[in-house]
């Protein structure tokens, strides 16, 4: 029945106005209660994080290179945002993008002087590193206890391959039979690949005496090499294995700088294949090679990807503030950032140079 019919059968019409707003209610509570499509696309994306998270990441927060090889393209953006990185997109408000840009800034220039200077960068830098390493730890619990079902403290490596090939579709009780009476599991050579990739990497996150147990702290350097030594040494191994072309386990610039495998198709192509070998090179020559000598040894590359290294740090906040130093006094000032603010934030924050007093 509709409102229109209801209301001409109630003696009053504002009480007839109600009934509606009551029977409306009343539609919309029950549609929400015969809902089920929302709870099926939450567990969904659960189950889809929950696959992920038990692979260790192509991407680490806060470290310089990726585990392919790769330069991290975001490097600058997470040691300079932090956990605030998500609130600077495309989509966000200029002006309240632009507050929150001066709020970081206010936030490392610790003498308040209005100036960034290159040793309250590196302070930040580190400050937001050891963000990045602390919400690894917290993460790691979570994920420790996915592939950690009994809770005895030790995970094997027959019950990380369990958990892994079952994120990938396989049944995880066959799994684990198979495993258990020593059978083939069945997996095609992609799958077959990284079980030998995976096992290597858990043999090295494995400390002295090896017996193949990871703790909760091994089990946090396997996913995240950056918080071990001898992982991120693991990490520069193979990276230098895949880029090292004549087999004497350093790298030349132009081993370093070599495109990735494939041909270039157009000029689109081709300008993504120079930027490349661009900053690779400058990379390269004023960061990594730190003797200036042409080659990086695997001790160089090991203490230019370690996050923690100070000295790093103030390379890079030197190298961060000479990008905006447009005025060339060796610091970093509001309307330099605001004007720089894609370098810093992602986002090309507009009407930098009259925001900057409204900002402040």
């Amino acid at each position: 029945m509709s409102c229109l019919a209801m209301t001409s059968r109630l003696a009053s019409p504002c009480s007839g106005a109600l009934r509606c707003l009551w029977l409306l209610g009343m539609l919309l509570l029950a549609e929400v209660s015969t809902r089920p499509a929302n709870h099926s696309a939450v567990r969904e994306r659960v189950t889809n994080k929950e696959e992920n998270e038990i692979l260790p990441p192509d991407h680490l927060n806060g470290v310089k290179m990726e585990m392919d090889g790769h330069l991290n393209k975001e490097f600058h953006q997470e040691v300079f945002l932090g956990k605030a990185r998500d609130e600077f997109d495309e989509d966000s408000e200029p002006r309240r993008s632009r507050r929150k840009l001066m709020v970081i800034f206010s936030k490392v220039d610790v003498n308040a002087d209005r100036r960034i200077s290159a040793k309250e960068m590196q302070r930040w830098i580190m400050e937001k590193t050891a963000e990045h390493f602390q919400e690894a730890v917290r993460e790691n619990k979570l994920h420790f206890r996915a592939v950690d079902p009994d809770g005895d403290g030790h995970v094997s490596w027959d019950e990380y391959r369990v958990k892994f090939l079952a994120s990938k579709g396989h049944d995880e009780r066959e799994v684990a039979e198979r495993i258990k009476n020593n059978e083939d599991l069945k997996v095609d050579e992609e799958t077959q690949e990284v079980l030998e990739n995976l096992k290597d990497r858990w043999y090295q996150a494995d400390n002295p005496p090896s017996d193949l147990l990871l703790t909760e702290d091994e089990f946090l350097s396997f996913l995240h090499p950056e918080h071990s030594r001898g992982m991120l040494q693991f990490m520069v191994k193979e990276i230098v294995r895949d880029l090292d072309q004549d087999g004497d386990k350093q790298l030349s610039l132009p081993e370093f700088i070599s495109l990735p495998v494939g041909t270039v198709e157009n000029q689109q192509a081709q300008d993504i294949d120079d930027n490349w070998v661009k900053d690779r090179k400058r990379e390269f020559e004023e960061l990594i090679d730190a003797n200036h000598d042409g080659i990086v040894t695997p001790e160089e590359l090991e203490e230019y990807m370690d996050p923690m290294n100070e000295y790093n740090a103030l390379n890079e906040a030197k190298q961060m503030i000479a990008i905006a130093d447009e005025n060339q006094n060796h610091h970093l000032e509001p309307e330099e950032i605001l004007k720089y603010s894609e370098f810093f934030t992602g986002s090309k924050l507009v009407d930098y140079a009259r925001s900057v007093h409204e900002e402040f």
